[in-house]
């Protein structure tokens, strides 16, 4: 067990990345937030606007996967402040921007920040932690990303559209005042600094050796599948409860409900994974989804009724997402741990710019609310039956090594 001055500093690197991730929530939500006086301001096309709300997704892409291999060579430490720093530099200039192709830009570097920050978050995370304590270290560290969420789609309803460049400077101050107490009192962890780095590392394409294809590929799917879920319901969501009848306040109000409960059942999920409970949280988790969204689509209007099953399905994606971000550094060594968790958040990113543009597609084709979410049931089946498959997947010889 961790004890004294070793385990304030795993207490203290906890702290410091949940912080981290609340700030990550914040910049992620931003632009959804922010979409309403953007448009009004510069009068965006629709595909203009489409491009800015996916440039941030796909400088996360790049971002992650960057920031996950050069972290297995430099450390964990100095790639996520610099990640930190990055993404709040680029979220205050994004309230600078002049037009939408400006802002689009700003986004995209933002992205880059974002996606090298969130696979180290993991990783000195579950590196940091006691061995019996990196599932609920790796859940709670990950709860941050939903509250800051909460804290976007709060501001939503504090702050007149007009004034939407506040959210960017409040995104980006945040960080910029956090990156500077971390790059002193952050130390690196342990794990890594054991590991002999420099550049004898295994290389990217070692994270599918050893017996780790299949358990990847499973990860990835998962992963994929589940962040399409999550991004298709966390940017149509409020637009779908809208059409179905709810004023435009309401609807605000099921995204905060969405995001606070799956916050909390990030925290319940971490600590469920290291106890007897794992396997029956993992079935219900994984069984509650898809039921959820079934409910969902076949729920009168009723406005306590709908805010009770979204809020309850804010607790299954997100206990979903928790599960998986604290089963990526699990499958991987820390000599590829980096490279192993970014790819894992890449492919996931991949998922959330497919799954806004599938609720686009559906909504366009003539989908009510209530027909969009019955179509996507199929994909969350999958993914959960995935998720489950990989949570008892036999290990194979390597998972778990240091080669």
């Amino acid at each position: 067990m961790v004890q004294g001055a070793e385990g304030a500093a795993a207490r203290r690197t906890i702290v410091f990345c949940l912080l981290a991730a609340v700030c990550e929530g914040f910049d992620l939500q931003a632009a959804g937030v922010a979409a309403a006086g953007i448009a009004a301001e510069f009068r965006p096309t629709p595909d203009q606007l489409g491009s800015f709300f996916s440039a941030s997704t796909l400088g996360l892409f790049f971002g992650a996967l960057i920031g996950g291999r050069v972290s297995d060579r430099v450390g964990r430490k100095s790639v996520l402040v610099a990640s930190i720093a990055l993404f709040g530099l680029f979220s205050v200039l994004t309230a600078f921007a002049w037009d939408i192709s400006s802002l689009a830009w700003a986004r995209l570097l933002t992205g880059l920040g974002l996606g090298g920050a969130l696979p180290n978050l993991i990783a000195l995370a579950a590196e940091s932690a006691a061995a019996n304590r990196q599932n609920a270290s790796v859940a709670l560290v990950y709860s941050g990303n939903p509250f800051g969420g909460a804290i976007a789609s709060l501001i939503s309803l504090l702050v007149i559209a007009a004034h939407w460049r506040w959210i960017f400077l409040t995104g980006g101050i945040a960080p910029l005042l956090l990156a500077p107490i971390m790059a002193v009192w952050l130390q690196e962890s342990a794990a890594f600094r054991e590991s002999a780095p420099g550049p004898t590392r295994a290389g990217p394409f070692s994270i599918l050796g050893n017996g780790r294809a299949p358990w990847t590929l499973l990860l990835w799917i998962s992963f994929f599948l589940g962040l399409l879920t999550l991004y298709l319901l966390l940017n149509w969501l409020p637009t779908l409860m809208h059409d179905a009848g709810m004023t435009r306040a309401q609807a605000a109000g099921t995204q905060i409900g969405f995001n606070v409960g799956g916050a909390l059942a990030g925290l319940t999920m971490g600590r469920l994974l290291e106890g007897p409970l794992r396997g029956p949280s993992i079935v219900v988790t994984f069984v509650a989804l898809p039921a959820l969204i079934l409910l969902l689509a076949k729920a009168p209007v009723e406005l306590m009724l709908v805010v009770s099953i979204v809020f309850l399905l804010g607790c299954a994606v997100i206990a979903a997402q928790a599960f998986l971000y604290a089963q990526a550094p699990s499958g991987y060594p820390t000599l590829i741990r980096g490279v192993g968790v970014g790819a894992a958040v890449a492919i996931g990113r991949v998922g959330s710019i497919v799954g806004p543009k599938l609720g686009g597609a559906l909504k366009s084709a003539g989908h009510s609310s209530a027909q969009l979410l019955l179509d996507i049931l199929p994909i969350v089946i999958l993914g959960s039956l995935c998720a489950l498959w990989l949570a008892w997947y036999p290990p194979k010889r390597g998972i778990s090594s240091s080669s």
